[in-house]
């Protein structure tokens, strides 16, 4: 047995230690360490890995990590997982999608590859870089723990440079999407709990100097004549070279202590859903080189109004998921062109990108079509509020989310979490996330789902001071009753700044078996929308709407007969094809309103 193998060291210690984790979980994988990405060549490790998965996390006890290729003729014990070969999954993919005996497992899965290192340059640095796994990513080079990474929905890199031996080398990857009390979100949810290596996964090699990071941003002065700069590096040079041609803008920002900030009077056409105009920016710093394409314009709120570029706007918006009825979680540029094009169908100039970071192609996406884009972390429904480690956690997805994306201009507000309890731990919590946003990014909205107090139909939310935009989830003919409540809340709430119907909908299943009438027909999913229409053109309030959803999603906690397993609120049906009466209802809607 392994367990009593020199690997293991101690056998009691592997079978019995439950502290085993601990040494794994530094999560020192986090936005700490991001690398600006806009330019750079990479290498893609894409393909088949070596896998397993690993309920009783015997890999960790058992340290599989440190195994080395060996002809199982030579091994003086028997080995419970060969990491070099047996099955293997497609990188990447979610678990659940390639056999049925993984669809609903839930624990540790191990990946397992060879990469052959030859030196490209002299100094070069080493990289790698995953763009999302669920949940907890641990990485593993040549049997050394490289270190872990918490969150299933943003990029995360690790370092290999002074690690690499020339030729072969084997990269592991324990990754586990248990559902923990601590977790971000937690074990309640209302989306499917996808596992594994789910996004790309990449090599990126770069010079001994390198820019670490880069944003640029129109200053909200409301003259849009001024652009903000900050650069972050890391090495002997002083100077970072910014050029935007099309502007015909050429200067150097100087650099202290790795950082730099400038502000460049300009005249930029501006982005917006009518015209999505980009300009293409390329920072040079020594041997380093990377470029991005960036829109500006100005988002804030006036009031109780949402004004883009001097212009009060109604977001005509559908809330979004990442799943697929084949792929699960992974996306692809085909599914993201569909989605676009379904929104476009729809007259939408906005999208809720729900519950959690999605695909970077998503928002690069976004800019060049001209969609604005609600973009949030799954702070949802019942989390650790009072645990300094799910704040950590919840505050480094934000960071990373927003490092990612804050050169794109089609995201307008950053959402900290979505309907959760009023408590003084709450507030504490996601107030502070609220200034986490703000300090890491002046130029956008923040918001967050907030709660209706249905009693006294007000909105009744303390985050709600904290915030930019109110948003609120109603479902007024399908779980609330009283369509009538909707004005009320108005009257009795208020709220001095814009709110945003961030969820309505009702279900509508319309496979075989589908009911004619009553709840789940599509028949009451219509009187739902015609209903909610005919009452948010009487909402002054609101200044906003993002249905949902877009289309059906896989959930686990959905399991009647209509539902097996589905959200049945999609305007379109899992096929991404098939569109219900209430698609066509929204769209005419949103036509008038954008007249």
């Amino acid at each position: 047995m392994l367990e009593r193998s020199e690997l293991a060291e101690n056998a009691i210690n592997c079978l019995h230690d439950e502290q085993y984790d601990v040494p794994f979980n530094l999560q020192n994988l986090n936005h700490t360490n991001m690398l600006f990405m806009g330019g750079r060549d990479t290498e893609s490790l894409n393909g088949h890995w070596n896998f397993a998965v690993d309920l009783l996390d015997t890999g960790l006890r058992q340290r599989w990590y440190d195994m080395k290729p060996m002809p199982a003729e030579q091994r003086i014990e028997p080995w419970d997982y060969d990491p070099y070969v047996g099955e293997t999954i497609p990188v990447p993919s979610c678990w659940q999608m390639q056999k049925e005996k993984w669809y609903f497992f839930e624990g540790s899965a191990w990946y397992t590859k060879a990469w052959d290192y030859q030196e490209a340059e002299q100094d070069e640095r080493v990289f790698l870089r995953i763009g999302a796994a669920q949940y907890d990513c641990k990485i593993f080079l040549n049997g050394e723990f490289i270190g872990n990474h918490y969150g299933g929905s943003t990029p995360f890199f690790a370092e290999f440079t002074g690690k690499l031996q020339a030729g072969r080398n084997w990269i592991m990857c324990c990754v586990n999407n248990n559902r923990t009390l601590d977790r971000v979100p937690m074990r309640n949810t209302d989306w499917f709990n996808y596992g594994g290596i789910y996004r790309d996964i990449e090599i990126v090699r770069t010079p001994a100097a390198i820019i670490r990071d880069l944003h640029v941003y129109l200053v909200p002065n409301n003259q849009y004549n001024l652009i903000h700069i900050d650069v972050e590096a890391e090495g002997a040079a002083d100077n970072v070279e910014i050029t935007i041609a099309e502007l015909g803008l050429n200067t150097s920002i100087a650099l202290t202590d790795g950082k730099g900030s400038l502000e460049i009077a300009a005249q930029p056409e501006l982005w917006s859903p009518e015209n999505p105009k980009l300009y293409d920016i390329t920072a040079t710093f020594g041997q380093d080189q990377v470029t991005d394409r960036v829109g500006f314009r100005q988002i804030e709120v006036k009031g109780t109004e949402i004004v883009l570029n001097g212009v009060n706007t109604f977001l005509r918006g559908i809330s979004v998921h990442e799943d697929d009825q084949y792929l699960g979680k992974v996306v692809t540029p085909e599914d993201l062109k569909r989605r676009f094009q379904h929104a476009k169908e729809l007259n939408c100039n906005y999208m809720r990108f729900a519950h959690y970071t999605h695909h970077e192609m998503a928002t690069k996406m976004a800019d060049e079509l001209g969609f604005l884009i609600w973009a949030e972390i799954p702070v949802y429904w019942a989390i650790d509020f009072e645990n300094p480690a799910t704040y950590r956690d919840a505050e480094n997805q934000l960071i990373e989310m927003i490092k990612r994306d804050r050169n794109r201009a089609s995201v307008i507000m950053w959402s900290v979490g979505n309907e959760n309890a009023d408590t003084d731990a709450r507030l504490t919590f996601m107030s502070n996330l609220v200034k986490t946003a703000r300090d890491n990014d002046p130029c956008r909205l923040v918001s967050a789902a907030c709660l209706v107090n249905h009693a006294k139909n007000k909105i009744e939310d303390r985050l709600a001071e904290h915030l930019d935009i109110i948003g609120i989830n109603e479902y007024y003919g399908w779980y609330e009753e009283v369509f009538d409540d909707l004005i009320e809340i108005g009257e009795n709430s208020n709220p001095g700044k814009p709110v945003v119907i961030s969820e309505t909908g009702a279900d509508g299943f319309i496979g075989e078996g589908a009911p004619k009438t009553g709840f789940f027909s599509e028949a009451y999913m219509t009187e739902v929308y015609q209903k909610q229409i005919e009452y948010l053109e009487r909402l002054d309030y609101i200044k906003g709407i993002s249905p949902w959803i877009l289309y059906e999603f896989r959930v686990e906690r959905r399991q009647n007969m209509f539902q097996k397993g589905w959200n049945r609120k999609g305007l379109i049906s899992n096929d991404k094809f098939t569109k219900k009466a209430s698609f066509h209802l929204l769209a005419d809607f949103y036509a008038k309103l954008k007249s």
